[in-house]
C-alpha cells in the first residue's frame, strides 16, 4: 500500500466509468482534467463518471493561465532548418507555413531581436532577427513540425499577460458549480496570480483549493510567496524545462519540494514521469529512477499526463508507478528526511503531530489515527514523513478528497449516521487487515477534547489489544462513553 499519491490525467475522449474504476484500483488518488483539451460538456461527463465510481477520488482541473499558443492549422506544418517565418499576434487568424499567428496580441512588445521562440515544448525553435511593428521575423533553427494550438515559450523574457483569461474564469466557475476539489493554476508567477483566482472563489463562497503550477523563472524566483498563498504546489517540468536551462530542473525540483515540506504544503512532481509508456508497455530505467528520486526527495504526489489521458497503456502506467513508489518508499533512508524544526511558539497542533511521529521512532508506534475537520493535523503529520501510515477520519467528504494529495495519509470519510467510535475501530481493523499492526503493537491517536472544529488537543498512545478491551474508555470529539468491541 503506497504512501506516495498518484494524480492521473483523464480525457473526455476516454472517461467511461469502467476505465476510471480500473485507474482507481490501480492506485489513482486524484483525477486531473486538462481544460486545454476538454469542452465544458466533456468536463461535466468526466466529473459525473468519477463521482459515480467513487465519491472519494479527488478531482483537479487545470486553468490555462498566462500562456501563449499558436492558432489553428489545417494540418501539421513541416519546417526545415533555415526557413524564414513571419509571426503575428492575431488570435483570430489561422497559421500557415510562412505566417504563424499567436493567441497573444502584444507579442511584439515583449520579444526582442535574438530571442528564441520555442514551440510545442521546444520541438520547434525559431530565432527572431527582426521586430517590425506588429510583426516578428525569425529563422527556423531545427527541422520540426508544428500542429494546432501548440505552446509558445520565450525563455528569459517577462510576458505581460493577465493572470487569468476569460476561458479560465469560465472554467473556475464550472469547477465551483461541479464541486471540484482542486484548481491547478498554470504559469503562476507570483502571489498576485493566485489572488486573482482566489478572488473569484471567494466571491462565490467556494472552498476549492488552489494548486500553483511552477512553469517559469518568475515562479521559481517568487516560490516562497507562492507557497504561502497556495494550498499546494506542482513542479510542472514540461514548460519549466523550456523556460529555464534544463540542467537546473533537478535542483529546482528538490528545492521546491523541501520548501513545501517545511511549510507543510502538498507538492506534486509532474511531466514525463513515464513518457515512454504512452506507446510502450514498459518504462525506461531512467523513468523508473526519476520516479524513485522524486520519492527520495520526499514529494507528496506524482502526476501522469499523456500516459493516462491518451496513451496506449494507461492502467499499466498507474500500476507501474504504484509499484515503483512502494519499492522506493521501502528503500528510502530515514536519515535523509527533511528535518522540520519545532521552534518556540509553534502551535499546539504542530507540536502534537511532531510528538506522534517521534513516537514511531522512540516508542515503536506502528500506526497513527487522527480525526479531522479541516485536514490540517493530517497535513502536519504528512509533512513530518513518518515511517507508518496515518489514518485520518474526516468529517467532510471534501476533506477526505483534499487529503488525497498528502503523503502517507489514508483518509476515511465518516458518514453522518456512523459514530466516531465506530470509525476509530474501523481504522484499527483496516491497519490490522493490511498487516501494518498486530494486537501487541502500539497505536497513537491525535484528537480534540472540544468536538469537531475544536482543534487537536491531545495525543494518546496505547496498545491495540488494550483499545479493544471492553474495559477501556477513551474520548472522541462529542463522545464520552464506554467502548465495547464489536
Amino acid at each position: 500500500m503506497k504512501q506516495t499519491k498518484i494524480v492521473a490525467s483523464i480525457s473526455d475522449r476516454r472517461c467511461d466509468q469502467d476505465f476510471i474504476r480500473k485507474l482507481f484500483f490501480a492506485g489513482m488518488n486524484v483525477a486531473r482534467i486538462n481544460t486545454a483539451h476538454a469542452t465544458p460538456d466533456g468536463i461535466r461527463t468526466i466529473v459525473k463518471n468519477i463521482r459515480a465510481v467513487s465519491p472519494h477520488i479527488g478531482i483537479m482541473i487545470d486553468t490555462k493561465g498566462p500562456e501563449i499558443r499558436t492558432t489553428a492549422v489545417e494540418s501539421p506544418i513541416s519546417y526545415k532548418t533555415g526557413d524564414v517565418v513571419k509571426i503575428f499576434g492575431r488570435p483570430g487568424m489561422d497559421t500557415s507555413h510562412d505566417i504563424i499567428n499567436l493567441s497573444y496580441s502584444d507579442i511584439c512588445k515583449d520579444v526582442k531581436v535574438n530571442d528564441h521562440l520555442l514551440f510545442d515544448d521546444g520541438e520547434l525553435d525559431i530565432k527572431i532577427f527582426e521586430n517590425v511593428g506588429p510583426m516578428l521575423v525569425g529563422q527556423v533553427q531545427n527541422d520540426g513540425t508544428l500542429g494546432a494550438r501548440k505552446s509558445v515559450n520565450v525563455p528569459g523574457e517577462h510576458i505581460d499577460l493577465p493572470a487569468i483569461t476569460e476561458k479560465d474564469e469560465q472554467n473556475i466557475l464550472l469547477a465551483i458549480e461541479l464541486d471540484i476539489d482542486f484548481i491547478a493554476h498554470s504559469f503562476v508567477r507570483n502571489a498576485a496570480d493566485i489572488k486573482a483566482v482566489q478572488t473569484i472563489l471567494d466571491e462565490h463562497n467556494s472552498d476549492v483549493k488552489i494548486i500553483s503550477k511552477i512553469e517559469n523563472q518568475e515562479g521559481v524566483d517568487n516560490i516562497d510567496e507562492i507557497i504561502d498563498a497556495s494550498y499546494g504546489i506542482m513542479v510542472a517540468r514540461g514548460d519549466l524545462g523550456i523556460e529555464v536551462p534544463i540542467e537546473r530542473i533537478p535542483g529546482i525540483q528538490r528545492q521546491i519540494i523541501r520548501k513545501c515540506i517545511l511549510k507543510k504544503r502538498p507538492v506534486i512532481v509532474a511531466t514525463q514521469m513515464l513518457h515512454t509508456m504512452i506507446n510502450n508497455p514498459r518504462p525506461t530505467r531512467a523513468e523508473v529512477t526519476d520516479i524513485a528520486n522524486a520519492i527520495y526527495y520526499r514529494t507528496d504526489a506524482l502526476m501522469l499526463s499523456g500516459e493516462t489521458a491518451s496513451g496506449k497503456y494507461p492502467v499499466e502506467a498507474v500500476q507501474t508507478m504504484a509499484r515503483i513508489a512502494e519499492q522506493a518508499e521501502r528503500d528510502k533512508q530515514r536519515e535523509n528526511d527533511i528535518e522540520i524544526p519545532i521552534n518556540v511558539g509553534c502551535d499546539q497542533r504542530e507540536f502534537l503531530a511532531h510528538a506522534a511521529i517521534e513516537s514511531t521512532v522512540q516508542l515503536g508506534v506502528q500506526g497513527i489515527i487522527t480525526d479531522s475537520e479541516t485536514g490540517q493535523t493530517a497535513r502536519n503529520l504528512a509533512a513530518f514523513r513518518g515511517p507508518v501510515p496515518v489514518l485520518a477520519i474526516c468529517y467532510k467528504e471534501k476533506t477526505q478528497r483534499w487529503l488525497n494529495l498528502s503523503y502517507g495519509v489514508i483518509p476515511i470519510y465518516q458518514k453522518e449516521h456512523v459514530s466516531s467510535q465506530y470509525m476509530f475501530f474501523a481504522a484499527l481493523r483496516m491497519l490490522r487487515q493490511k498487516g501494518y499492526i498486530n494486537l501487541e503493537d502500539k497505536i497513537a491517536y491525535l484528537s480534540g477534547s472540544f468536538g469537531e472544529g475544536g482543534g487537536t488537543t491531545f495525543l494518546e498512545i496505547n496498545t491495540v489489544n488494550k483499545v479493544f478491551d471492553q474495559r477501556y474508555q477513551f474520548h472522541l470529539p462529542g463522545e464520552v462513553e464506554r467502548v465495547e468491541q464489536n
